[in-house]
């Protein structure tokens, strides 16, 4: 009986210190479903109205379910410009009932798409209880979410994570990173004013230097079936999807996806989350050429990415076993305060929209102000969700924020994970979060402006970002797959394992 207990006690050990002897290999599902909005719908991504008059291609929304056999973590990348906190809490509500994956394990990442379908600005509804003028400001003066589309996007993210979870099926998995650095550039520039403008135009003779920096990791996941095919994968690069291509569009991760299909084939799903891209985007403000058109940007950005992407899945090594776990925090932050004489100052300016341009322009951030004040009274502080999601070597570290890149890259230095892929506008939008020195006396630019979208605290970016790392540490970062050890040496090639034959 002894013997017996010690040879089972030594098993458990060795099952435990291998890391899976007999560890249940993890599960992967993958669906991808059309969420594009109608023709006719309005275009968000400006602070007045736009509208959708053609069709370029698809948005989708892609999911990827990982089951480690104890936990399971959806990872879902959205062709939209935001996803705001409502629907955020309505599709996880779903997807918990229908497939048992905890609300707090399902990560809702927005691409950024500024030709993708009415998730926002104003939702339907925020404004019902205002003053008439102020109301039309909101509802006929702005950028506002289609209620009728919001039922279809929230449907869309539901159906895509139950079908992934339905899927799921042992497979394999690698993870690692590639370099893409043509494509981005930092849209902010220190100027010789001594401030800091956001895209100051080509040929600007006062720009001195870019006031931030880049990301040109392209971070991937890929997934492999038992035929050894590649089934789909996880996308990580942060840049602005502004190239837009004319029409509604999933903006330059369309190309991206045909970059990847094109190689793997046409069944696979390309799950994109963008990285911390607040202030970077496509432009190069220091270019003396004419720019060429969206299409042709959406194309460059989305092929070199894409094509990045195919050399790392081509390279991965790759592992059956693979551990998935999840943390969360949810942050309380301040809106800043709005002078009292900005206010009345604006409030008088509203009153009357101008046709000229200079006018209409202060019209519009007046008008912001003034719907900021109306935000302000009913939820002077936000809750900001900071989530950390781990996918064996790699974790995913998301904000509900165009979030500045720095951030991003203090996270990658200070986790303790081989992989650190941050996620921006993901699990809910509260805007810009700009660095502190974006909003001292050396910065400015319009991600400093204060509205109705951008409006935190100047700490906010520095809670958010220590935040994410704290969940970071308190993750047990998983094994990089080397892939499978060579047989012992049996002997060289016969046709290669001869002298030269002179004669």
């Amino acid at each position: 009986m002894q013997r017996t207990l010690g040879i089972w006690l030594s098993l458990v050990v060795f099952w435990i210190g291998s890391g899976g002897a007999f560890a249940v290999p993890v599960k992967v599902g993958f669906a991808e479903v059309d969420v594009s909005p109608a023709l006719g719908m309005e275009r968000p991504g400006g602070y007045g109205k736009g509208f959708h008059t053609q069709f370029h291609d698809a948005c989708k929304v892609r999911a990827v379910v990982f089951d480690d056999g104890t936990k399971t973590v959806a990872l879902v990348g959205l062709d939209a410009l935001f996803i705001m906190r409502d629907q955020v809490d309505a599709a996880r509500r779903a997807i918990q009932e229908r497939t048992g994956i905890p609300a707090e394990s399902v990560l809702l990442g927005a691409s950024h798409s500024h030709s993708s379908g009415p998730t926002g600005m104003i939702l339907p509804g925020e404004f019902d209880d205002a003053e008439p003028w102020l109301k039309e400001l909101a509802y006929e003066e702005s950028s506002m979410a289609d209620a009728k589309y919001l039922d279809q996007f929230v449907g869309g993210i539901v159906g895509a994570v139950v079908k992934a979870w339905e899927t799921r099926a042992a497979q394999e998995v690698g993870v690692g990173r590639g370099l893409e650095e043509t494509v981005s550039f930092n849209r902010r520039w220190r100027m010789k004013n001594g401030l800091t403008f956001t895209h100051p135009h080509y040929g600007n003779p006062d720009m001195v230097e870019p006031a931030g920096p880049i990301d040109p990791e392209v971070g991937v996941i890929g997934v492999w079936n038992d035929a050894g095919k590649l089934t789909g994968c996880v996308v990580n690069f942060a840049c602005h999807a502004t190239a837009s291509p004319p029409g509604i569009s999933a903006n330059y991760i369309w190309y991206l996806e045909h970059v990847i299909r094109g190689t793997f084939g046409p069944e696979v799903v390309v799950v994109f989350l963008n990285g911390a891209s607040g202030d970077v985007t496509q432009v190069d403000n220091s270019d003396p050429h004419v720019r060429l058109t969206g299409e042709t940007d959406a194309m460059k950005v989305g092929g070199r990415i894409g094509a990045e992407a195919v050399k790392v899945l081509l390279d991965l090594r790759r592992t059956r076993e693979l551990k998935v776990d999840t943390r969360s925090e949810v942050l309380l932050i301040p809106r800043r305060r709005i002078d009292a004489e900005r206010l009345s100052r604006c409030r008088a300016i509203v009153q009357t929209k101008p046709k000229d341009a200079k006018a209409l322009n202060d019209w519009i951030w007046a008008k912001e102000i003034v719907l900021l004040d109306h935000y302000t009274k009913r939820e002077p502080v936000r809750e900001v969700e900071i989530q950390a999601i781990q996918v064996g070597p790699a974790v995913f570290l998301t904000t509900p924020a165009e979030y500045f890149c720095q951030f991003g890259l203090d996270q990658k230095k200070a986790s303790p994970f081989p992989f650190t892929f941050p996620v921006s506008l993901a699990n809910g939008c509260v805007g810009y979060v700009p660095t502190e020195e974006a909003l001292g006396p050396h910065g400015g630019g319009y991600e400093t402006r204060l509205t109705s979208y951008s409006n935190l605290i100047p700490t906010a970016g520095i809670l958010m970002r220590d935040t994410g790392i704290k969940l970071s540490q308190s993750l047990q970062p998983g094994v990089v797959p080397s892939g499978k050890a060579l047989p012992p040496f049996t002997g060289g090639w016969q046709y290669g394992n001869v002298p030269p034959e002179l004669k």
